[in-house]
C-alpha cells in the first residue's frame, strides 16, 4: 500500500482575466494560501502555460516549475480535456465543439482533428520535459448522440465508432508510451468512454496499451448511479488519477437521470463542493489506498450551490483529512510468535 498525495487542486474552474487568477505566479500563491500542495495546469490556457514551448524547451520547464516551487506548490499533471474532446466529435457537436480549437481550424472538422492530435503529442512532450508520470485528458465522442437511441442503432455502429476511435488514439497512446507517461482519460458521460463497459470495449481495440488508463472521478458515477466503490475495486491497476469532487443523485416523480433539461440547480443529479454531496470519500481513500493508489487527490471544483472560492478554501482540508497515512507494520504485530518454517510444517501436521 501506499500514501496518497495532496491535496491538489484542478485551476481550470479558477483561471481568469483578473488577478490573482490571470497568470502562473499569482494563482499558484492563492491555491499555496488555500493549503493546497500541488497543481494540475489546463494546458490550453495561455495564461498559465505554453504548451508548445514547454513540449520543445526544458528550459522553460525549469522555470515553470520554478515558479511553482516559489509559490510553495508543485506541478501534478497537465490536463488536454477540451483537446481530446476534439480527437474525436461526432457532427451533431461540430458548432458546439468549435470554439475549444484554435481559429484557423474552425470549421474544419479534418483540420480541427489533426489538430487536437497534435496537441496531444505536444502534451505527451511538454509532461515528459516537466518531470511527469500522468496526464489528463477526455476521450471525445463519436457514438454518444446514439447512446439511448430511438430509431434504433443500426447493427455495428458502435463498434464501427469504438473502431475509428481506437485507431484515432493509438499513435496518440504510443507517442505518451515513447515519454513515459500514463494518459489517463476521465471516465465521464458525454464522452465515448463513459463507465467501465465502454472504457474494455476501448482498451480492447487498443490492444490493452499500457497507458491507457483512467481518471478516477467518483462524481460522475452518482450521476450515472454507477458503483463508484465496485468501480475502484475492478480497475485500481488502470486508475492513475484522481479527482475528489462530490456530486448528489435526488431522484423525484419529475425527474431522474436524465434530469428533464433542468438548469444545474433543480437537477436530480448535480455536482457539489467536496463534503456536499453524497459521495463516500473515507471509503473512496480507503479503497484507493489499499490498492496502492499514490498519486495526486486533485480538487476539481464544480458546484452549481456554493462559491468557488468557499469551495477551494474548504477542498484543501477536506482533502487532507481524508488522506491516509498506510500503515508500515501489521496492527497485530506485537502477538507474533517468531515460529520458523519447521514450527509452521509442524503446527499443520506436515513435519
Amino acid at each position: 500500500m501506499r500514501t496518497i498525495k495532496g491535496p491538489a487542486i484542478f485551476l481550470a474552474q479558477f483561471a481568469g482575466d483578473a488577478a490573482p487568477f490571470d497568470g502562473l505566479a499569482g494563482i499558484a500563491r492563492w491555491a499555496a494560501g488555500h493549503g493546497y500542495k500541488g497543481v494540475q495546469i489546463p494546458s490550453w490556457d495561455a495564461r498559465l502555460i505554453d504548451l508548445a514551448r514547454a513540449a520543445e524547451s526544458t528550459t522553460y520547464c525549469d522555470e515553470l516549475r520554478g515558479t511553482l516551487a516559489d509559490a510553495g506548490v508543485m506541478l501534478t499533471e497537465l490536463s488536454t480535456h477540451l483537446q481530446g474532446q476534439l480527437v474525436a466529435v461526432n457532427p451533431a457537436y461540430d458548432l458546439a465543439f468549435d470554439g475549444f480549437a484554435a481559429p484557423h481550424v474552425r470549421g474544419n472538422p479534418a483540420a480541427r482533428t489533426a489538430w487536437a492530435t497534435e496537441q496531444l503529442m505536444l502534451a505527451a512532450k511538454a509532461s515528459a520535459n516537466l518531470g511527469l508520470s500522468a496526464h489528463a485528458t477526455f476521450s471525445g465522442a463519436l457514438a454518444w448522440p446514439f447512446v439511448y437511441p430511438w430509431p434504433q442503432r443500426p447493427a455495428g455502429l458502435i463498434e464501427t465508432a469504438f473502431d475509428e476511435l481506437a485507431r484515432r488514439w493509438l499513435p496518440i497512446l504510443n507517442a505518451f508510451d515513447a515519454a513515459g507517461v500514463d494518459l489517463c482519460y476521465e471516465i465521464h458521460p458525454g464522452e465515448d468512454l463513459f463507465d467501465g463497459t465502454t472504457f474494455e470495449m476501448f482498451l480492447e481495440r487498443v490492444g490493452n496499451h499500457p497507458r491507457c488508463n483512467i481518471l478516477y472521478d467518483p462524481s460522475h458515477f452518482v450521476l450515472q448511479q454507477l458503483d463508484y466503490l465496485a468501480f475502484i475495486d475492478l480497475y485500481h491497476a488502470r486508475i492513475k488519477m484522481f479527482h475528489a469532487k462530490d456530486a448528489e443523485f435526488n431522484p423525484s416523480g419529475r425527474q431522474g437521470v436524465y434530469s428533464g433539461y433542468a438548469p444545474w440547480a433543480e437537477r436530480a443529479g448535480r455536482f457539489r463542493s467536496l463534503g456536499d454531496g453524497q459521495v463516500d470519500f473515507a471509503s473512496v481513500f480507503s479503497k484507493l489506498s489499499q490498492h496502492g493508489f499514490d498519486g495526486w487527490a486533485v480538487l476539481e471544483w464544480e458546484c452549481c450551490i456554493k462559491d468557488s472560492e468557499q469551495g477551494a478554501a474548504e477542498g484543501a482540508p477536506f482533502i487532507e483529512s481524508h488522506i491516509i497515512e498506510v500503515a508500515t507494520r501489521a496492527f497485530d504485530d506485537f502477538a507474533a510468535s517468531g515460529v520458523d518454517e519447521a514450527t509452521n510444517r509442524r503446527l499443520l501436521g506436515i513435519g
